[in-house]
């Protein structure tokens, strides 16, 4: 999701909600606690220089139970941060803490926000000699017969 997706959702919502990977809801006095340009350069295992940028947004629960934030308060927020560290429309990468800190993608199903989960990948497969990832062909006559034999009664 880009910052600009979210702070037009934001503007439809009266509450906010944020939902792990395993459907658990992160706990509902959680705060914003910040909001920053992340820049990374790095060149991958094939020698290409790469160059990535995202708005992190980190999530953070503490024992004040009384908390709540409300859309239009992270609204303002990100409006300030978009000011302040001239945020351009980034996607945006989420940080929770779990047993450690975790980074998330986010999305949104209608209800609530969903920190969605990340995988690291081989950027550049063809320099590596990783396989790529396909589909063995099966002839049906290779694939053993099933108990229920045609003719058997079974079925």
């Amino acid at each position: 999701m880009k910052l600009s997706e979210i702070k037009e959702i934001l503007k439809k919502v009266n509450t906010i909600a944020f939902a792990l990977p395993d459907g658990n809801l992160v706990p509902e006095h959680f705060h914003v606690t910040e909001i920053g340009k992340v820049k990374k350069d790095f060149i991958d295992c094939g020698g290409t220089t790469r160059h990535e940028e995202v708005i992190n947004f980190q999530l953070w629960s503490a024992d004040d139970y009384n908390h709540r934030l409300h859309p239009e308060k992270l609204v303002h927020i990100i409006e300030l941060s978009e000011k302040t560290l001239q945020l351009g429309d980034s996607q945006i990468e989420v940080e929770y803490q779990g047993k450690t800190i975790g980074k998330y993608g986010l999305d949104f199903n209608g209800q609530h926000f969903l920190l969605t989960s990340k995988q690291t990948d081989c950027l550049a497969k063809d320099n590596c000699d990783v396989p790529a990832n396909k589909k063995r062909k099966v002839n049906i006559s290779e694939l053993q017969a099933s108990c229920c034999e045609p003719d058997s009664g079974c079925c």
